[in-house]
């Protein structure tokens, strides 16, 4: 039995074809009815006790040695009673609380707060000054809730009651972290809309209803069982309730592109003359080969999170990992067996259009026509410094805004307008305000009951941009104090981390007496969050671009083509951070894109993107280059290489970024704007990286390097090899 050429011409660069991925494909061919049965009954088994008995959320990214960390534990320490959450009622009556009308509908819904199951004892505005203004138009409450892991679900009914009261002179608005996850609508159907753009994609790339439907069945499934083994995870490392959209996100995306390839190396190979189960075999031990290293490029990316040092960021980067596991064994065993059952059939229910016949590559010495893919490339290859230069300045151009970045958290002030928590947060800004949302909290442990904090308390309230600041309080065991401070701006201002840093660097220091005071509260909690975040990410990004060197070199075996793709993929994501500061810091297009307000940038998107974009970018690079080094092992010459890998792989790395986009664009439509972040900054980085990268750039660099391209220590570039047989297709089979 002849082998294709391909596999002969590419042997260096693939498994053989009696490997282990071949061994694999051929059992999940031949034992498709198993393998399908075995993968719908795991599938069931892991949804029905991941999402039965999953983790609880941990969303706490305190933690470490940071100030607010310090503070946060000492008060758990000395303070239980301050450790549950709160809601906070804020009012506003144009006529003022004591309008006998406005005051009967206040009392009311201080009532039926009071009286929920939910809820601790409510002090009415009514019983304490201090909680209405001076012309006692504005008041405010503070509503405990009996349990730290109050589900949203009973806090909803809270919310809605305070809103249908509102009206007629009487403006009510529930706030709290509880209250704003609480009326935050879930994200609802938004992935169907992705999943159905990326049916049309595909229907438009394969032209076969068949073809469409077996990677959105593959990457489906995958999902659901990546998915409800996270939450199983979750058991052993905590994650953040993001988790479980970021890896839907990711692993549609991924569960449908690396399907697509192989199918695309499939439908080729049946296209070359080979029987359904060879060609199956072949597009897994080349196509499936790169899938393999794909997506465990992907996961050493999700695992640089660990780098970090913030449990909840392991927690997101083991959960997300967990998902593209799944999705790369459904894509090299559940896929091999739906090409069983689906066989020459793959092209049924056809798109009907028209075809041209054409030389396949390494057909013959010609072609009848030049592919557009084929035609751009020789384009860029006749100017390649000017093509490299002018891309390269697009992407800088497109980064720049990158280095005014600020980050931090959302708050009620940058959510929707419409939502009760953000009229508290504007009610109580009014009459309040804009820093009695975002206290301070210090804290320290004392030698007796009888300390005298009063200069210190001094001292912090004469300080600038210091509104007021409690009394202090001493904890019932007597050996700690606690005291606030509300700063006169507010939670997201720039201002406030500022005067956080000017409280312990300048004035606690000179003020405490030796005493060490620690600065907490969620504000404070906040900042250190982003500042440590930006502290370790450079580590991260080393670890993560080094491991994938590694990993990439392997594949490929060539120095320059990984130092090629590290440096390339730095750009792309530094474009993607750059229009994701313009667009959500800056405010360009934010109200279009469905951003209530401009904010900073949410602390833990960059560092989430970083990995998940420098892993899929990864994807196309091996994708693109396992092609472009086959033809070169068969041409010895790069520029034609390049040429026929470009046009080998442009209509699958396109349908799969156009997919990519697809998916994480929905996440826009969501109503959770740090979501929608991570989903506008994706999906720009996939966009930037399938047109200026792969096909502006690395065509570009590659015909700039030349030779240099296959350099690797120790070994000679890789020679042509003997040519094969001349044949087309089936015809060597007879």
């Amino acid at each position: 039995m002849n082998d294709h050429p391909d596999s002969r011409s590419g042997a260096r660069a693939t498994p053989r074809a009696d490997g282990a991925l071949a061994r694999l494909a051929r059992f999940c061919y031949r034992r498709r009815r198993p393998v399908l049965l075995a993968w719908i009954v795991g599938v069931i088994a892991l949804a029905f006790v991941g999402f039965g008995y999953p983790a609880t959320p941990d969303n706490d990214y305190a933690g470490g040695d940071s100030d607010s960390a310090q503070a946060q534990s000492l008060i758990a320490k000395h303070f239980p009673e301050q450790q549950g959450d709160t809601l906070t009622l804020a009012i506003k009556a144009d006529q003022g609380i004591d309008d006998p009308t406005a005051r009967q509908r206040i009392e009311k819904v201080i009532a039926d707060l009071d009286a929920s199951p939910v809820t601790g004892p409510v002090i009415s505005p009514y019983q304490d000054e201090n909680l209405v203004t001076k012309d006692r138009h504005i008041a405010r409450t503070t509503i405990p809730l009996t349990d730290k892991d109050v589900p949203k679900t009973e806090v909803k009914p809270l919310v809605d009651l305070v809103k249908d009261a509102s009206g007629d002179g009487l403006t009510l608005g529930l706030g709290g972290e509880k209250a704003e996850k609480a009326e935050t609508p879930p994200q609802g159907p938004i992935e169907g809309v992705g999943l159905l753009a990326a049916a049309v994609i595909l229907f438009i790339a394969f032209g076969s209803l068949v073809a469409m439907g077996l990677p959105i069945v593959t990457g489906l499934m995958a999902v659901l069982g990546g998915v409800a083994l996270m939450k199983l995870a979750g058991h052993l490392v905590p994650s953040p309730d993001f988790t479980v959209l970021v890896a839907v996100l990711i692993g549609l995306g991924i569960g449908i592109d690396y399907a697509l390839f192989i199918l695309t190396r499939y439908k080729d190979n049946l296209r070359a003359g080979d029987e359904p189960e060879s060609a199956t075999v072949r597009a897994i031990t080349t196509a499936g080969h790169a899938v393999l290293f794909a997506g465990t490029t992907v996961m050493i990316a999700l695992l640089g999170l660990v780098t970090m040092g913030q449990k909840m960021m392991t927690g997101v980067a083991i959960g997300a990992s967990v998902t593209v596991l799944v999705t790369m064994l459904a894509a090299v065993t559940l896929l091999p067996a739906f090409l069983g059952f689906a066989g020459y059939k793959i092209n049924a229910l056809r798109l009907p259009r028209r075809t041209s016949r054409r030389h396949r590559a390494g057909d013959g010495p010609a072609r009848e026509r030049r592919t557009p893919a084929e035609r751009w490339a020789g384009v860029i290859q006749r100017k390649p410094l000017v093509a490299a230069i002018l891309a390269g300045a697009a992407l800088l151009i497109l980064a720049a805004p990158v280095l005014s970045m600020r980050l931090s958290l959302p708050d009620a002030s940058v959510q929707p307008h419409d939502r009760s928590s953000y009229t508290s947060y504007k009610i109580i800004s009014e009459g309040f305000g804009p820093g009695y949302s975002a206290p301070l909290i210090f804290a320290t442990e004392v030698g007796s009951a009888g300390t005298d904090l009063s200069p210190l308390v001094a001292a912090v309230r004469r300080t600038d941009g210091i509104a007021y600041a409690t009394p202090p309080r001493v904890s019932t065991d007597g050996q700690a104090v606690i005291f606030m401070a509300f700063p006169t701006t507010g939670f997201q201002d720039e201002a406030t981390a500022d005067l956080v840093h000017k409280l312990r660097d300048d004035v606690l220091p000179g003020a405490a007496g030796g005493e060490k005071i620690y600065v907490g509260g969620p504000n404070a909690g906040a900042i250190d969050f982003a500042e440590d975040t930006g502290s370790r990410l450079p580590l991260m990004i080393t670890v993560v671009i080094a491991l994938s060197l590694v990993l990439l070199v392997v594949l490929v075996r060539s120095v320059t083509i990984a130092l090629q793709a590290a440096v390339l993929n730095l750009l792309s994501i530094g474009a993607a951070y750059g229009v994701l500061v313009a667009i959500v810091q800056w405010g360009w297009l934010g109200s279009a894109l469905g951003f209530p307000t401009d904010m900073p940038v949410t602390t833990w998107v960059p560092m989430m993107m970083f990995p998940l974009l420098f892993g899929l970018s990864m994807d196309y690079e091996v994708f693109l280059i396992s092609r472009i080094r086959e033809e070169y092992e068969r041409t010895d010459d790069t520029r034609t290489a390049v040429t026929r890998g470009l046009a080998g792989t442009a209509k699958v790395i396109t349908a799969a970024a156009a997919i990519m986009i697809a998916i994480f664009a929905t996440a826009v439509l969501g109503p959770d704007v740090a979501v929608k972040q991570i989903g506008l900054g994706m999906a720009v980085a996939v966009l930037v990286d399938a047109t200026i990268i792969r096909m502006v750039l690395v065509p570009a660099v590659m015909e700039l390097c030349g030779k240099a391209n296959w350099w690797m220590p120790g070994r000679r570039t890789p020679k042509a090899a003997p040519a094969a047989p001349a044949r087309a297709g089936a015809e060597a089979r007879v």
